[in-house]
């Protein structure tokens, strides 16, 4: 919990500004549903720092470390967070061609 918490939040204020989240909060919503591959709490009961099994605690840090890294971008895992959410909509490439511009 030390990285979503305090880590990855000082890091967003100081030498990582171009990423998108900034509160603790945010990183623990944006790691917990990509480790449940959806809305967390529709998977794990709350507190998920209480009832995260050992392969999901392992897997939370492991995403951690790779944003912090950089191999994992926090952009994408923030947008499939908010489109769980129906906080935005994603656009599928399925969706391209088929606008007003597409019948030239």
């Amino acid at each position: 919990m030390v990285l979503t918490k305090e880590t990855m939040p000082m890091l967003a204020r100081t030498s990582h500004t171009h990423w998108p989240i900034r509160n603790d909060h945010c990183f623990q919503r944006v790691v917990l549903d990509a480790v449940c591959g959806g809305v967390w709490y529709d998977y794990v009961l709350q507190p998920a720092y209480k009832h995260l099994t050992q392969d999901q605690a392992a897997k939370a840090v492991e995403l951690c470390e790779a944003i912090l890294s950089g191999v994992t971008d926090l952009g994408v895992l923030n947008q499939q967070s908010l489109a769980w959410r129906g906080k935005i909509r994603v656009i599928k490439k399925t969706d391209l061609g088929n606008g007003p511009s597409s019948q030239r």
